[in-house]
């Protein structure tokens, strides 16, 4: 019987790369999406094995639809990757930008949402002996990105990931990747084709593997946290170049 995987937010981006390469592997998937039915059908597509499932993971009824949905089919969960996530685009040193709203809604999904996911699958990981992979980014380490409210989720999502794989041991193993910079739909979505080129370039140049992430790159490195790294939980991967290591310019 094929190992399962549920992956949240996984119609585009990052969360579709892994959901091609988890069923290249050979696992049967479990795509969601919130609002992009169509986008999501093409991911399955792409898929031996997938089924597509709506849900707002920011709600704990629809999480454990979600798993409901992979045991229906499946009968079990192996592997449970958080990658649903928002932001709003604010430059940091615009405080008026945020609002306690806009921190209440990026948390809402970016935190509780994995920490509902999590819970809901619990049983079934532990039973399959599974992982956890949660998708944070480099922000949560270097107070950056799209604005202080996503990098405080993220930082946030980290301590998360520890709490998790201290508590769901020694059954279920719980990690994070951090991206850097990735060219996907949000970054176009947010900056425009060209602006997002420009970043790319920029971030290229700063970091030292003079390169940026493709989706690709960050679902290699889940894969292989859920597949290999028997002695690895509670760990932050950075999957960014070397951004992190970077002295700010």
């Amino acid at each position: 019987m094929s190992k399962v995987a549920i992956i949240t937010g996984s119609a585009s981006g990052i969360g579709a790369a892994t959901a091609v390469e988890l069923s290249r592997r050979g696992f049967s998937v479990l795509i969601n999406y919130s609002k992009s039915k169509e986008k999501a059908e093409i991911v399955a597509a792409k898929c031996k094995d997938a089924l597509v499932v709506q849900a707002d993971v920011g709600e704990d009824a629809q999480c454990r639809k979600l798993v409901k949905a992979a045991q229906d089919k499946w009968g079990r969960v192996d592997a449970l990757v958080n990658n649903a996530g928002t932001t709003k685009f604010v430059k940091h040193a615009d405080l008026d930008g945020l609002s306690a709203d806009d921190f209440l809604r990026i948390y809402r999904l970016n935190v509780v949402g994995p920490f509902q996911m999590a819970r809901a699958c619990a049983p079934a990981l532990k039973a399959a002996k599974g992982t956890v992979v949660n998708v944070s980014s480099v922000a949560s380490l270097l107070g950056t990105g799209s604005s202080m409210a996503y990098a405080a989720s993220k930082a946030a999502l980290n301590s998360l990931t520890y709490s998790l794989a201290r508590v769901l041991g020694p059954e279920v193993r719980v990690n994070a990747v951090c991206p850097g910079y990735v060219d996907t739909p949000w970054q176009h979505h947010a900056l425009g084709k060209e602006g997002a080129n420009k970043a790319a370039e920029h971030y290229s140049a700063m970091v030292p593997l003079k390169d940026y992430a493709r989706p690709e790159d960050l679902a290699e490195t889940i894969a292989w946290l859920i597949e290999g790294a028997r002695q690895v939980t509670g760990e932050t991967i950075f999957v960014d170049g070397g951004m992190h290591i970077q002295p700010p310019r």
